[in-house]
């Protein structure tokens, strides 16, 4: 297992930090990796390449958004 070193925390972070731990009924060093695995724990759902956005919008049942009207959407083809 890898280890890690925290240096410069204010000293009123620490004494919360060390209250929090207490009331939790572990140490700070317990505390501190329980923490950090629960805060890496709810990792983002992996990217999306582009090919398979673009396959996954292709497919029926996709409402795309609707633009708004503009100028252009108005224009006329007459005969001159």
């Amino acid at each position: 297992m890898a280890s890690l070193t925290i240096r410069n925390i204010p000293d009123d972070a620490k004494r919360r930090f060390h209250l929090r731990a207490a009331a939790n009924g572990r140490s700070m060093e317990e505390e501190g990796r329980r923490l950090i695995i629960a805060s890496v724990a709810e990792e983002l759902p992996p990217r999306k390449s582009i090919g398979q956005m673009l396959f996954e919008m292709s497919r029926p049942g996709i409402e795309l958004l609707e633009l708004p009207d503009s100028p252009a959407s108005y224009a006329t083809f007459e005969d001159e």
